[in-house]
């Protein structure tokens, strides 16, 4: 290596996203939120979208995405972001708009404007984080919790003949013809956080670039509401979570 090489080499440092602030983060240890949150306030950083860009946040573990990253913020009410979403996108065509909902606000009180928002190809992005429970409310049976999955409504685990079977909601939306990008990541080892802001970044150029809606679901886990410590939490998500929500591109439209 050439003395300047090496030279450029340690001028590398890494650090926190400019449009990160100071607040001490709520999340409990090992979850998703927040290294989601710092992909996306790293995507918007890089393309130059820091004053066009606003989140819609809802109801949820989420509701306070507004305390960490330093846009222009609208609260929803439970389920209603991507209802919010469009109107917003509509009157300000400019703006860089997306959404960031877990799956019990995205895929169950909020099931009807998720799926007609991404029917209409509103040019927005649907961030939705997927960990199989209510983590806020108490753990909760939410609509992709698995079968057999036991929580604080189903503490012998998801019974399909009583609750019906877990909903892949990101399968439905690709099947719409106004979405261009529905994909499923995730964020608990470096290999999967850099293919996950990879996705990021797409959605967010197909949102300013008028291609309809893009919807980037983050597989993730809840220690909290799983009962497990992080590291088990990540292990199960591998066992249990993957094969059921496999990662990867269900739908991408250049």
């Amino acid at each position: 290596m050439e003395e300047n090489e090496i030279i450029k080499s340690e001028n590398l440092v890494y650090t926190k996203p400019r449009l990160m602030n100071d607040n001490p983060m709520h999340y409990c240890p090992g979850c998703s939120h927040g290294v989601i949150h710092k992909l996306i306030a790293e995507v918007v950083e890089e393309l130059g979208l820091e004053e066009k860009t606003i989140g819609i946040s809802p109801v949820g573990c989420a509701v306070f995405a507004y305390n960490y990253i330093d846009i222009d913020w609208i609260e929803a009410a439970h389920g209603r972001a991507p209802a919010i979403a469009t109107a917003v996108k509509r009157l300000n065509p400019s703006k860089m708009v997306f959404t960031y909902q877990g799956d019990g606000d995205l895929a169950a009180i909020g099931t009807a404007e998720t799926i007609h928002a991404a029917n209409r190809g509103e040019n927005i992005v649907i961030i939705f984080v997927n960990n199989a429970i209510y983590g806020m409310t108490g753990g909760q049976m939410a609509p992709t919790t698995l079968e057999g999955m036991p929580t604080s409504t189903c503490p012998y685990g998801r019974n399909i003949a009583l609750n019906g079977y877990p909903l892949k909601i990101s399968n439905l939306l690709a099947q719409l013809d106004g979405t261009c990008l529905v994909t499923r990541q995730s964020v608990q080892n470096a290999a999967a956080v850099k293919k996950a802001k990879k996705a990021l970044k797409k959605a967010f150029e197909n949102a300013m670039n008028g291609k309809g809606t893009s919807v980037v679901e983050f597989v993730s886990t809840c220690s909290s509401g799983w009962k497990m410590t992080p590291e088990k939490a990540n292990k199960w998500m591998e066992e249990n979570m993957f094969p059921f929500y496999p990662l990867g591109d269900l739908k991408n439209i250049d």
